[in-house]
């Protein structure tokens, strides 16, 4: 049995919580404030309230944790490494659930402290005096994206701004799309998706292989398609045409540098989502937590686009 911490308390904190607690594992989750709902819905989990600029109250609350799954970022996921090392915490799962990171440009525009936590965690990883290990779990995009409502219906993505149905390459909801059909290279643009409810499962099963053989980074998927194939399964399950706006890569390059002259960083993080997406920074392609849990004899399907999109959007208008 190990000793899990789950830090943060939004919408994929709380899914990944309700997996663990079906475990033998004994769950903490570490939260800034109190959150009833968490212990209603998981019966068996701890709560701790803590102040992530505390690194002492941090460092405290985490002795005897095995394994700690962030999803939080920034500043507050950079003190809570250095809490979980001086813990002696065995291993950090940094909150990196996207595209796998041999797609990631070196000077990343989306970079939210990432890189900065990252180059922490391979510090520590390397130490002579106290080796904590890491593990980055991709999966692509979240199909909860594509949701009614959006990811801001699960709470999830309030620090990307990706939140609302608009806000990112296709408005199920209202039928529209703005996309980008190749990459700077001219190949079709690809994507790799996964839902929030199998992600939470993946993490599960890779547990169940044993914490200390995990590699750095562990690639898995539910779906992969072009993105133009994203469209069209979108409009045939709402049963409607879409409007949909294509953009040539250059043509979106030119729009993004108009933003950032104008100083307008909303639109130009739009323009750079949609940039990275053609390069292919959400396509997983090696998913070798899904071999290693083929190969363990766990079985676990997750679910292909299609189907869940018609699971989520049955019977909307």
């Amino acid at each position: 049995m190990l000793r899990i911490a789950v830090v943060g308390a939004g919408g994929f904190a709380q899914i990944l919580v309700q997996q663990l607690c079906q475990t033998d594992h004994a769950v903490l989750v570490l939260t800034r404030q109190s959150h009833p709902e968490i212990e209603q819905y998981c019966p068996g989990a701890q709560v701790a309230i803590v102040d992530y600029d505390n690194l002492d109250c941090l460092r405290y609350t985490l002795r005897g944790i095995d394994l700690v799954i962030s999803t939080i970022s920034g500043s507050e996921q950079i003190n809570l490494i250095d809490a979980a090392r001086k813990a002696r915490v065995r291993v950090f799962v940094p909150s990196e659930f996207e595209g796998d990171l041999s797609h990631r440009p070196a000077q990343d525009p989306l970079d939210r402290g990432s890189q900065s936590a990252l180059e922490l965690l391979e510090q520590w990883s390397q130490s002579k005096s106290y080796k904590m290990n890491y593990t980055i779990f991709s999966c692509g995009l979240f199909m909860e994206r594509f949701a009614p409502g959006g990811l801001q219906a699960y709470q999830i993505g309030g620090g990307c701004g990706i939140q609302t149905p608009d806000d990112y390459l296709v408005n199920v909801e209202s039928c529209q799309a703005e996309v980008i059909l190749y990459g700077a290279s001219g190949r079709s643009a690809h994507v790799s998706l996964t839902s929030v409810y199998d992600v939470a499962q993946f993490v599960v099963a890779a547990i169940e292989l044993g914490i200390d053989s995990w590699p750095k980074e562990f690639r898995m998927r539910g779906d992969s398609m072009t993105v133009q194939d994203l469209v069209q399964t979108c409009a045939a399950v709402r049963g409607m045409p879409f409007g949909v706006i294509t953009r040539t890569y250059d043509e979106v390059v030119a729009q993004a540098e108009l933003c950032r002259t104008e100083g307008d960083l909303l639109r130009w993080l739009y323009y750079q989502r949609l940039l990275q997406t053609a390069d292919g920074r959400y396509y997983v392609r090696n998913t070798n937590l899904m071999d290693a849990i083929s190969r363990a004899g766990i079985k676990f399907q997750p679910l292909k686009f299609k189907t869940w999109l018609e699971q989520v959007w049955k019977g909307a208008t």
